[in-house]
């Protein structure tokens, strides 16, 4: 069975807007020797799938610098110090589309990459949204567009490659595994 590697150092390295970098050295409990890690420490993150009494999902369309293109997502943020994942869910849902929901709802968390990174996505479940008069607040750095499609679409929008953030597909996952046995499919 594998086992934890004990960290014999961490060295800090930069720090920017929305992580930072440090190196730990640790060493194999299987060879004992010493090897460098490059960890990425960032805020923990929420996603939130919002949906209309009408079974709408209200998304959001933006540009992502990584891979240069827009990308057809749901709203989501970083977990501001001394906020808890409720209170963010419910107000980056409200800052990046104007909707605000009756009922929220924790579906599930994942680690997004744990190779290297640190943090956690916790995904919501917005209930009954509804559209609030001036709610939109973007950050300097946000260009949002929002979109409301059937739930319906979803799936095939995931499918024919649509919608292909990591963490988006796993927020669905959350969602349609619990309206479904899937161990019957087994």
């Amino acid at each position: 069975m594998p086992e934890p590697w004990p960290t014999i150092d961490s060295q800090p390295g930069p720090s920017f807007r929305i992580f930072s970098l440090r190196i730990d050295t640790a060493r194999a409990p299987h060879t004992g020797k010493e090897h460098e890690f490059c960890v990425i420490d960032s805020p923990d993150w929420v996603n939130i799938i919002p949906l209309t009494s009408d079974n709408q999902v209200v998304m959001i369309k933006q540009f992502r610098h990584g891979i240069k293109k827009v990308t057809l997502e749901i709203p989501g943020g970083m977990i501001e110090p001394g906020d808890s994942p409720h209170e963010t869910a419910a107000r980056e849902l409200l800052e990046e589309t104007g909707y605000q929901a009756e009922t929220l709802n924790l579906l599930g968390t994942v680690h997004p990459n744990p190779a290297f990174m640190t943090n956690r996505c916790y995904t919501f479940l917005a209930y009954n949204v509804r559209k609030i008069d001036g709610g939109e607040h973007f950050d300097e750095t946000e260009d949002i567009a929002v979109e409301v499609m059937p739930l319906s679409k979803i799936p095939m929008l995931i499918k024919e490659g649509h919608i292909t953030n990591s963490l988006i597909v796993a927020a669905f996952w959350w969602f349609f595994s619990d309206k479904m046995d899937y161990l019957k499919m087994l």
